[in-house]
């Protein structure tokens, strides 16, 4: 027998929260051993308090790896994953970007075959979570802003930590770059790939710079 819905049930979907769960920072994949050069960055005195964070993450979103990752990720959810992947792996900067996108992509694989039972392919990050949410009943736009809020999510958190911040502090930045991810990811959804660009030079010589970094808590 079909039990009604009671009075106050939630208006979001399975979807949804299958969604959440893959794209938040806490989905086992080791998200939280990478920084993005943002450790050498911090290192080297170029972010040295909230405004200086927050202007990096802003700048990674709108103009670097975040906003590139999510191009990939809303044409992987209906395009040619191959021929993605040879390009998000083209696209990288650095070799710790490399193996950044290898080994959370080869990470993130390895838990949607666990929870699925099915064989997932090795592709790099961004091409394999618009693999993963083709089935998922949710707009291409919805998709983008979780995976840029977790991203923003784990740079804060690396600022928190390293820098270091107050949590409130933290929280404070997210909060402020909730408009822009938004508008990215909106802008994202319906981006050619022939606007795929990358204009962050500084974390890309931060990224390059982090692989001679003598003592170092994070990846890359």
């Amino acid at each position: 027998m079909a039990l009604a819905a009671p009075l106050g049930t939630p208006m979001i979907s399975a979807d949804y929260l299958r969604a959440v769960q893959y794209l938040s920072p806490a989905f086992p994949i080791g998200s939280f051993a990478y920084s993005q050069g943002l450790e050498m960055a911090i290192s080297a005195r170029s972010v040295t308090d909230s405004q200086s964070l927050q202007d990096w993450i802003s700048a990674q979103l709108r103009h670097g790896s975040a906003y590139m990752d999510a191009i990939f990720i809303a044409h992987a959810r209906t395009g040619n994953c191959d021929d993605l992947a040879d390009l998000a792996y083209g696209f990288a900067a650095s070799k710790e970007r490399d193996l950044e996108l290898r080994e959370m992509g080869r990470a993130f694989g390895a838990q949607i075959s666990g929870l699925t039972g099915a064989e997932f392919p090795n592709l790099p990050l961004p091409v394999a979570i618009g693999l993963a949410t083709r089935g998922l009943d949710l707009p291409t736009a919805d998709i983008l802003a979780l995976f840029l809020q977790g991203f923003a999510a784990q740079m804060v958190s690396v600022g928190v930590r390293f820098i270091p911040l107050g949590q409130s502090a933290g929280q404070a930045i997210l909060a402020a770059l909730a408009p822009q991810i938004l508008a990215i990811a909106a802008h994202a959804a319906h981006a050619e790939l022939d606007e795929m660009s990358s204009a962050t030079i500084g974390a890309d010589m931060a990224s390059m710079a982090h692989e001679t970094l003598e003592v170092r808590i994070y990846r890359t």
